[in-house]
């Protein structure tokens, strides 16, 4: 199995090499998906393997696989197959420079697919940087001088964040001295816990969340996410949304494990509280009043990362396996609204909410696909997204967070007033003059639907994914 390992990372390695070989041809903009469908596939392998045979390593341990992991490359996958499927053009000779687009779409496959897999810290934070040098050309490949300013903007602010990291992380291997070779392992970190150092500990935890919350798009590091996403082609921002700022939430569990173990779940209760809430609270105050419908989808990643945040505060088995499905569940639904709206930009002409109206009456197979992924997002039953935000509330009410979780509750209930108020007044009224009802392809509208039934289908038919998900929270000591 340790050889499937390679393969998943090898996969869209050698897939960016293909596309930049060709990169004249049109049909590179198709192995990414390729690459995406491998990395699914062998997610799911690797959930099989491990529930079954314990954790599997290579490369003298550097590389690790246990059900966490397993289950975070499985999401990757999945995501990434809606977003870069969905997202590719009706006729693929209409995207300029494709084999460039294409390979650093598989690059920034392998990046995170490296930042899932290895052991090693120092190996993750490169992972970890890479993504941001491939996420940053891919955003300023958007059209006009908007998407090369939001680049530099995340640029800037994602190399701040992950310089934070890097000292978070060399103060971690410091604190690990005590066991006579510093180390920069997270077995070996989480299982030698108790005699770190506490306060470097404590430090470089705070300092090492503080950074990858960044990347994760948590308040108050999260200006440069709105810009980004809604300035990025529709597949680009379906992929960070979708998949990036839940693999930086994965090193965030990953850091909290280890620092709840050495010094107790104060500390990184405290943060996580109090980015979730901002996060909550930022994205309240902005969906109410906002007028372009990809920062209005950008603006809902926060609120769902605030969601993961305050999850991970309230710790215990509930919350966390809640929090690793919550990943899924968003993953998918914001990959396809993306989709979507690159469609309705495409339609339209505008990303302005004022000018989109009666979608459902014009283009039904718009309209229709994007009202369901809006009640997804708001967390509308049978969606899964429903049983996860009601299982992660329940869970911080019964440990202790119930003040918390209290003001999240009517910080939600302003961003589903926010969001729904947006939403229908794009799809409902008058079908606009001038947008003809010629409706998409059944293979442009299959990655659509496949991610709205199997959100939905989650939400009743998640028992299989006990065993994967109980095993993931063990991977995180128990996540107490």
């Amino acid at each position: 199995m340790a050889a499937l390992i390679w393969v998943l990372l090898a996969a869209p390695l050698a897939a960016a090499a293909l596309s930049f070989a060709f990169r004249k041809q049109s049909w590179t903009l198709v192995v990414p998906v390729a690459a995406a469908a491998v990395l699914l596939a062998g997610g799911w392998a690797l959930i099989v393997e491990v529930t079954t045979s314990g954790p599997v390593t290579t490369a003298s341990g550097a590389i690790r696989v246990d059900a966490l992991s397993a289950w975070m490359i499985a999401v990757v996958g999945a995501v990434a197959v809606i977003a870069l499927a969905g997202g590719l053009p009706q006729r693929l000779s209409e995207q300029r420079k494709p084999g460039a687009f294409a390979a650093l779409l598989s690059l920034f496959l392998t990046a995170m697919t490296l930042a899932l897999l290895a052991d090693n810290i120092a190996i993750m934070w490169v992972a970890i940087e890479l993504t941001t040098i491939t996420t940053a050309f891919l955003v300023a490949s958007g059209e006009g001088r908007n998407s090369l300013e939001a680049a530099w903007k995340y640029v800037i602010l994602g190399a701040v964040g992950v310089a934070i990291a890097f000292l978070g992380i060399a103060l971690l291997s410091a604190a690990s001295a005590p066991l006579g070779d510093p180390t920069v392992s997270w077995v070996e970190l989480l299982q030698h816990a108790s005699e770190l150092d506490p306060t470097l500990t404590k430090v470089a935890g705070a300092l090492a969340v503080l950074g990858f919350a960044t990347k994760a798009g948590l308040a108050p590091m999260h200006s440069w996410l709105p810009d980004a996403h809604s300035q990025a082609p529709a597949p680009v921002s379906g992929l960070m949304s979708g998949v990036l700022l839940s693999v930086a939430f994965y090193v965030i569990l990953r850091i909290q494990a280890i620092t709840n173990a050495a010094v107790g779940p104060q500390l990184m209760q405290t943060l996580l509280v109090t980015a979730g809430l901002l996060s909550l609270g930022v994205t309240a105050g902005l969906v109410i009043t906002q007028r372009d419908y990809k920062r209005l989808l950008a603006y809902s990643s926060i609120e769902h990362m605030g969601l993961l945040a305050l999850g991970a505060a309230a710790g215990g088995s509930l919350a966390i396996a809640a929090v690793l499905l919550h990943m899924l569940g968003h993953g998918l639904i914001k990959a396809s609204m993306f989709v979507l709206a690159g469609r309705i930009s495409t339609v339209f002409g505008s990303h302005r909410i004022a000018d989109v109206h009666g979608l459902l009456r014009s283009r039904p197979d718009l309209g229709g696909p994007f009202l369901l992924g809006t009640a997804g997002l708001l967390g509308f039953p049978p969606f899964v997204t429903f049983f996860t935000e009601v299982a992660i509330i329940i869970a911080g009410f019964t440990r202790g967070l119930a003040w918390q979780m209290g003001l999240a509750c009517i910080l939600l209930l302003v961003v589903f007033a926010g969001i729904a108020r947006q939403a229908l007044a794009m799809t409902l009224g008058a079908a606009p003059g001038g947008v003809g009802a010629h409706a998409q392809r059944w293979w442009r509208q299959l990655p659509i639907w496949v991610a709205l039934t199997a959100n939905a289908v989650l939400g009743f038919a998640a028992w299989p994914l006990a065993a994967v998900l109980s095993q993931a929270v063990a991977a995180l000591g128990g996540a107490k």
